[in-house]
């Protein structure tokens, strides 16, 4: 039986398009990417724990808004448990921002060692697997009306 895991994952984008992405490097499996986030801690609720993320993961303390998707996900967790996610997405628009790794777990620290900004292009084009497999379709969708391209 899998565990539950309600989690809080933000879409985090750049003044340029760009969406962040960590990529995870574990022992026992290939790369991959996803965005800033993470489970809930005991208590939070799925804005708080989206705030505490991003403060953790990319050191930006800003609320993250409403939530804009949600979704039920299965997968084997960096620790190795198996997993059936609630997450919740929230978009945090930035004109930029540099991460700052301080707030990184040890454990992010041995398999979260690289992140970067990526284009609509890079997340088609890119060899490695990114999560949600559906990544560029979310952003179009919760693009803000003032913003989207006609």
């Amino acid at each position: 039986m899998r565990a539950r895991r309600p989690a809080a994952r933000i879409l985090l984008v750049d003044g340029r398009g760009r969406v962040l992405l960590f990529r995870f490097s574990p022992a026992d499996r290939p790369p991959f990417w996803v965005t800033p986030g993470g489970a809930l801690e005991p208590g939070e609720d799925h804005a708080a724990a989206a705030r505490r993320e991003l403060r953790e993961e990319v050191g930006l303390d800003l609320d993250c808004g409403p939530e804009v998707a949600r979704r039920e996900v299965e997968f084997l967790t960096i620790e190795g448990v198996e997993v059936r996610a609630d997450e919740r997405y929230f978009r945090v628009d930035v004109d930029a921002c540099e991460v700052d790794p301080a707030g990184h777990t040890e454990l992010e620290r041995q398999v979260m060692q690289t992140w970067r900004w990526f284009d609509r292009a890079a997340l088609a084009g890119h060899a490695e697997p990114i999560f949600p497999v559906d990544l560029a379709d979310l952003l179009a969708a919760t693009e803000p009306a003032d913003v989207r391209h006609a």
